[in-house]
């Protein structure tokens, strides 16, 4: 037996040659890249969604400052809004009551989309607000998180009844809240929604203090 290669029939070499195998080829390599992403995306979908859980629950603690005997991160309640639309509202309870209710909002500043938590004391006052996630500026528009200015502090403590619905702005525009040197549109886009959290709390204050958990109104 000879151990000269043998050539290709002329007909295997003609076909490799031709655009329907270089698209078969490009199609096999396709599909083996989605098989990868998909497996990839199969594999860290826990994780993240563990973490994600994990940070929520972190951000409730902060603005769900009542006493409770439950996890308000489970069951939130499922609410239709007529003006914000479908929200979850994680409560906190305490031996079947409610004492205290959060939900997540969304204002739009300078940089795009921010994502605001607030926490409400069954009377409509504010017990605390963090900014979950925005992209705003660093060094000018970052001052709404916690972590880097105690400006957001300044919610806890207001309500609609104690606060007057023009001090609802910043000192710009004639409000009580402080604007940031170089940066007025990010301020005032979380005073504006934070405003709204409020005003959506009157409207569902029922359903928010008598529904059962996980059950919408």
């Amino acid at each position: 037996m000879s151990d000269t290669l043998q050539p290709k029939p002329p007909r295997l070499r003609a076909l490799r040659d031709t655009p329907l195998a270089a698209g078969l080829a490009l199609g096999l390599f396709g599909l083996g890249s989605a098989m990868t992403l998909a497996l990839t995306d199969q594999l860290t979908m826990g994780p993240i969604a563990a973490r994600e859980a994990e940070d929520m629950r972190a951000s409730l603690s902060q603005v769900l400052t009542m006493a409770h005997d439950n996890d308000p991160a489970q069951h939130p309640l499922a609410l239709e809004d007529p003006a914000e639309g479908p929200l979850n509202v994680h409560r906190a309870t305490l031996e079947g009551e409610v004492t205290g209710a959060a939900f997540e909002l969304t204002g739009y500043g300078y940089g795009g989309a921010i994502r605001v938590l607030m926490g409400i004391t069954p009377d409509g006052t504010l017990s605390g607000v963090r900014v979950l996630s925005h992209a705003e500026t660093p060094g000018l528009g970052d001052k709404i998180e916690a972590a880097k200015s105690e400006w957001v502090q300044d919610f806890t403590g207001r309500s609609l009844t104690n606060t007057a619905p023009e001090g609802w702005h910043i000192a710009r525009d004639g409000g009580i809240f402080d604007q940031f040197s170089g940066a007025s549109i990010t301020p005032r886009a979380v005073v504006a929604t934070v405003a709204r959290g409020l005003a959506l709390y009157e409207r569902q204050r029922a359903a928010i203090l008598t529904a059962e958990e996980g059950a919408e109104p």
